[in-house]
């Protein structure tokens, strides 16, 4: 019986949980924990080949039970996740997680693709959607830095520390890279709110040393 109470409690008396749950645990890498998962309701399975979809430590997984047995897999990795809803119906819950195609850390909206699971069991399904909340809200937040960072960089090498001061200024060719065009760049980021006004000040007084 699993102690998870995320994760199905029927596995021990329905054969098509227990299968799914062992298939989703196969794929399982060391380190990695099955934090949540979600089976299609008995009635969707009898005309679909049936669906589980698992919430773990570092992705998403999705498995499809095969015609002639075993199941096959699709993931995806959280920093991949660029929003998750869930839909609960009267019967049942459909799970919809859109996702970046880009390999690396988005920074920008980009192309998408979409896992869509529909049948789940509803409070199996809700489960998994507040992992899947916390881990994109967490990735979110990683993204919203980075390009924070890259937009500083880009107004002149601009490091801000933790305290919200600046902890270093490199003068870095960015466009004309001339004093004019970075002091264009930072009262551009003041207007966005990327810089405060005092980190704006300090900006604007390095710039003007360097003339």
């Amino acid at each position: 019986m699993p102690a998870n109470p995320s994760i199905p409690q029927d596995a021990a008396t329905d054969r098509g949980v227990y299968d799914s749950l062992e298939a989703i645990r196969s794929l399982l890498i060391p380190g990695e924990e099955l934090e949540a998962m979600a089976i299609q309701r008995r009635i969707f399975a009898m005309t679909h080949r049936r669906q589980a979809v698992a919430a773990t430590s570092g992705r998403l997984i999705v498995v499809v039970r095969n015609f002639f047995g075993g199941y096959t897999p699709t993931d995806c990795r959280w920093q991949d996740v660029r929003e998750a809803t869930v839909n609960v119906g009267m019967l049942s819950a459909t799970l919809n997680v859109s996702v970046y195609t880009s390999s690396d850390l988005a920074t920008e909206e980009g192309p998408t693709s979409t896992m869509i699971v529909t049948g789940l069991r509803k409070d199996e399904a809700q489960e998994v959607y507040r992992v899947c909340q916390s881990r994109e809200q967490s990735w979110r937040e990683k993204r919203r830095i980075r390009e924070l960072e890259e937009m500083r960089a880009k107004a002149g090498g601009i490091q801000l520390g933790a305290r919200g001061g600046i902890s270093g200024y490199t003068p870095t060719d960015s466009g004309d890279g001339s004093p004019t065009s970075r002091l264009q760049r930072a009262k551009e980021m003041l207007d966005s709110g990327l810089l405060t006004d005092a980190e704006f000040e300090q900006v604007k007084a390095k710039i003007l040393a360097e003339l």
